[in-house]
């Protein structure tokens, strides 16, 4: 951290990098707004200047003194010494090369993740992802949304399935939730009308892809008095608009350092049918069976790109034979489901529907599906007292950032990533 007042300048940071010129050296410090410049001058101050020598690199110093003008320094000013402080001093070899200009593995970086955030495009990444998740809460609370904080110890799978984390719970057997769903719905039942959750959620697939995790944050939403799930759609579509404008306002400095300017989306989002994605895929040979695969969807946003000028588009009406059993059906086409996808540069971010919120078709359809009706009971016994029309969403947000800042791997927009191979750090 820096400060700079009438008194003087003091920073507070990790050195960077010292270059000894005999006569004079500079100290490169970082921080997590930048880099400077120390200029230590042999003559002025014979003792700063051996010791300013002697820095190691990722020490932690604290320096007071001058700012001066120099358009050929840092920032366009250096810093002249009166003081340094040696705070910590850092091993040496430093097991991980934190020079923006050398590359390392993901795995390695993950591995030594308290040295890999001091990385510039780290810690860029999290700055942006802060601004992300703060708009998303100004964004609901603007909209007369409730925040709601849910369980993540539950006594049932939200999607009947075996993709769960079964924990010990006392003297028998919980599961970490895969998603709020079922609690969300219950303020739904409650009266609460408009509610949302950002919180961890829980998927036990062995995937090893760039696009999944064992944990991820959730972005949720449920609201009352929908008369389709294109009111969902449309408050995603302000949400994503507002993102950007705010990430846009708050990470200039952030997105500069990925080369990136921002183009902010234009709204409606395009809206492509499940039907017309495969018609759409069949001419780049590719056979849609019930659901679009990755490569689908990457296909998908390079020719919503190339179409509409969009990085994008809902994918909706999913066929019954892969809609949750709480998803509602269109009247006329029982095979067809009020569930869209948002995609986002051609990765999936977002899956919301309307919710079937009728007690006697709930039970049909849970049936339909093979559950069995009375362990979900918890969750049915809600709609047998009146529950409004509702919907809702649930996006990962490490997905946001993720396509916002064209990386490689949802990893690298997770501060500590869970998958089937990695628990630590």
């Amino acid at each position: 951290m820096i400060t700079i007042d009438e008194k003087g300048v003091t920073l507070k940071g990790w050195v960077e990098g010292v270059r000894n010129l005999g006569s004079l050296a500079f100290i490169t410090v970082r921080d997590i707004n930048g880099t400077y410049q120390v200029t230590i001058l042999k003559n002025k101050n014979p003792e700063l200047f051996e010791l300013g020598k002697s820095l190691r690199n990722e020490s932690v110093i604290e320096v007071s003194g001058e700012k001066k003008e120099n358009p050929k320094a840092i920032n366009g000013y250096e810093i002249i010494p009166d003081h340094v402080m040696l705070h910590t001093e850092a091993e040496q070899p430093v097991p991980l090369n934190l020079n923006k200009n050398v590359e390392s593995s993901l795995d390695k970086d993950l591995d030594y993740r308290f040295l890999s955030l001091r990385k510039e495009k780290s810690s860029a990444t999290f700055k942006i992802q802060s601004t992300v998740s703060n708009s998303i809460v100004r964004f609901f609370e603007a909209e007369g949304f409730y925040q709601i904080h849910s369980s993540k110890i539950v006594s049932q799978a939200t999607e009947g399935g075996a993709n769960v984390f079964p924990v010990v719970y006392f003297d028998r057997t919980a599961y970490l939730a895969q998603s709020p769903q079922f609690y969300k719905q219950m303020t739904m039942a409650a009266g609460f009308e408009k509610v949302f959750e950002i919180g961890p959620v829980f998927r036990a697939e062995p995937h090893h892809t760039s696009r999944h995790l064992c944990e991820y944050t959730s972005v949720d939403l449920e609201m009352s008095f929908i008369k389709s799930y294109e009111d969902i759609m449309e408050v995603m579509e302000k949400m994503i608009a507002h993102i950007y404008r705010d990430v846009e306002k708050h990470n200039k400095r952030d997105l500069a350092v990925f080369d990136i300017k921002l183009e902010h989306p234009k709204t409606p989002f395009p809206r492509i049918t499940m039907k017309e994605a495969a018609d759409i895929l069949k001419d780049y040979g590719k056979r849609v069976v019930d659901d679009v695969d990755p490569e689908g969807e990457r296909i998908l946003g390079k020719y919503v790109k190339d179409k509409y000028g969009s990085d994008f588009f809902f994918l909706t009406e999913f066929p019954w034979s892969v809609a949750q059993f709480y998803h509602m059906r269109k009247e006329n086409d029982k095979n067809i489901t009020y569930r869209a996808d948002l995609i986002y540069k051609g990765l999936e971010i977002t899956t919301l529907a309307q919710r079937e919120h009728r007690y006697k078709k709930l039970l049909e359809q849970t049936k339909e599906k093979g559950l069995d009706a009375e362990r979900f009971a918890f969750y049915l016994d809600c709609f047998r007292y009146g529950v409004p029309p509702h919907g809702g969403s649930g996006t990962g947000l490490e997905r946001i950032v993720k396509q916002m800042l064209n990386l490689e791997n949802v990893a690298e927009a997770t501060l500590l990533p869970r998958t089937p191979e990695r628990v630590t750090p």
